[in-house]
């Protein structure tokens, strides 16, 4: 199973998963990042009066393995239902990836 998909199916069955989009940002980033960086959008009642902190505290429980390695980056917007139709829908853009490493500097 890709890491796309294992990132896909632990969060549809740790939460009410309303709409969801993952996108591999791995080819907008230098070296060998195969796999290995994510853009989530993720919208669910269950981030309901949580703070985003804790929404993210939420994501990195379910997805714990997998932030140990394979995964190096993963961005993350996470909404309520009302949060996602007051956006309507929109997702935001990734930043490019500056390049380099801290091996670099």
């Amino acid at each position: 199973m890709s890491v796309q998909n294992t990132i896909e199916t632990k969060l549809q069955a740790g939460l009410n998963v309303l709409h969801m989009e993952i996108e591999n940002e791995s080819h907008m980033h230098s070296g060998p990042a195969t796999d290995s960086h994510f853009k989530l959008t993720l919208v669910s009642d269950d981030f309901e009066g949580k703070r985003l902190v804790q929404r993210h505290q939420l994501i990195f429980g379910l997805l714990s393995d997998e932030m140990q390695n394979p995964i190096h980056a993963l961005s993350m917007h996470l909404y309520t239902q009302a949060e996602w139709q007051a956006r309507n829908g929109a997702i935001p853009s990734s930043p490019e990836c500056m390049g380099g490493s801290k091996a670099d500097h």
